[in-house]
């Protein structure tokens, strides 16, 4: 893999985890250093210039969502870290908290002080108790060693909701509640965490401002895509004979990413369909494989960068028994709260259903992809609204794969 750019994965299997004094020893928190040496608008700027955009789904600059929060001029204010993993096929964050949880803490504190936050959580998926058993480790030698400062980060396990990665569901569910969306705006910067303004960032989002602090704002727009710069973490499933993950810049290609990291199609099969960005992310046909993986590149051809998992398909598989299986995922993980996501989830597997035992029509398919255009501007958050791009992507592109199930 001597073609990765490593920056959020810098220190991937070179340290020992559960060591300050490795990360220390090899330029952990002089990024820190260096923000505390600048304004906090200065901070901001800075990260801003870089055009670091999250990493997570929304694809928003990040030093753009850090001034609202500042500009609030509220005395009160935290910093919250979206560890709530919960795409099938996607371990990004896993790795990164595993691996070097310092850089984390060291992002959500140069946040910290350039929003004036002194609070801060980690939000972490109920699946990882080992993961947070790390993560506290991390912040206790942190705090022993006086590289936090007066900012005090807690972390918080949730109870497996897919919904809670939504940030306004996230904070809900921090603050002791059922884990929904709420009605925005206002937006977390503004009024977030106890009504107080919020930056909620991603777990590779925060990885990457250390970086972005020691060697500067040019350095980091310099790579990769113009729009989308800097590097993506990516985690390869399915018929691909390199099962990893990997870091590569934003300019790199769907086709390398497949068959220079991932090795190719298994088995002398041919390929039919990658899916990227979770179970949420549309599915992409051949034709669309020199596309570059930056976030802007991505929705051009109707699908999402997201989560960047990787989850390639050979030509054996059936697209609506893959559908099948995903509308009965977000059939289950839906909250309910807004009618067109409780209903149309359900609706929309029932649909499905009903095609694959043979009872379905072109009259069910039309109505389905009409049910999916007003989900995808109806629902409340982005669980809904995403809900039906899997099966959309699929009718416009693998109408073969439904047709032979129509009477």
């Amino acid at each position: 893999m001597a073609e990765e750019l490593r920056i959020v994965l810098r220190n991937y299997g070179k340290i020992d985890p559960l060591n300050i004094d490795d990360y220390l020893n090899a330029g952990g928190y002089k990024g820190l250093e260096k923000a505390r040496s600048m304004s906090q608008l200065d901070v901001i700027n800075e990260v801003r210039k870089s055009n670091l955009r999250g990493r997570g789904g929304a694809g928003f600059n990040t030093g753009a969502k850090w001034s609202f929060a500042y500009n609030t001029g509220a005395e009160e204010k935290y910093v919250v870290c979206n560890a709530d993993e919960g795409e099938p096929g996607t371990y990004k964050d896993r790795i990164i908290m595993e691996n070097d949880p310092q850089s984390l803490l060291e992002g959500m504190a140069i946040c910290a002080y350039a929003i004036g936050a002194k609070k801060g959580y980690i939000y972490c998926r109920g699946e990882y108790p080992y993961v947070v058993e790390k993560l506290n480790v991390a912040i206790q030698q942190a705090k022993d060693k006086g590289c936090l400062g007066d900012f005090d980060i807690e972390v918080r396990m949730g109870a497996g909701a897919y919904v809670c990665g939504e940030e306004s569901a996230l904070i809900e569910s921090i603050e002791g509640h059922r884990g929904e969306p709420r009605f925005k705006p206002p937006y977390p910067p503004v009024k977030g965490l106890w009504n107080k303004p919020t930056i909620v960032n991603n777990v590779e989002t925060f990885a990457n401002l250390p970086v972005i602090l020691e060697k500067g704002a040019d350095w980091y727009s310099s790579i990769g895509a113009k729009s989308y710069p800097g590097t993506k973490v990516l985690t390869l499933t399915g018929d691909v004979v390199n099962r990893t993950f990997i870091e590569v810049p934003t300019d790199t290609t769907i086709r390398q990413v497949i068959y220079d990291f991932g090795g190719g199609i298994p088995n002398g099969k041919k390929f039919k369909a990658v899916q990227i960005g979770g179970t949420s992310g549309g599915f992409i046909p051949a034709e669309f494989l020199d596309t570059s993986i930056d976030f802007d590149s991505m929705a051009a051809i109707g699908a999402t960068l997201g989560s960047g998992a990787v989850f390639v398909m050979d030509e054996t598989r059936d697209m609506v028994d893959v559908i099948k299986r995903i509308t009965k995922f977000f059939e289950h993980e839906s909250c309910g709260k807004c009618s067109p996501c409780r209903e149309g989830t359900k609706r929309m597997h029932e649909i499905i259903c009903r095609l694959t035992a043979g009872q379905g029509s072109a009259d069910d398919l039309s109505n389905m992809e009409r049910l999916g255009r007003v989900m995808s501007v109806a629902c409340l958050c982005g669980l809904g609204q995403a809900a039906p791009a899997p099966f959309l992507t699929t009718l416009k592109h693998f109408a073969g794969d439904y047709n032979a199930y129509l009477n």
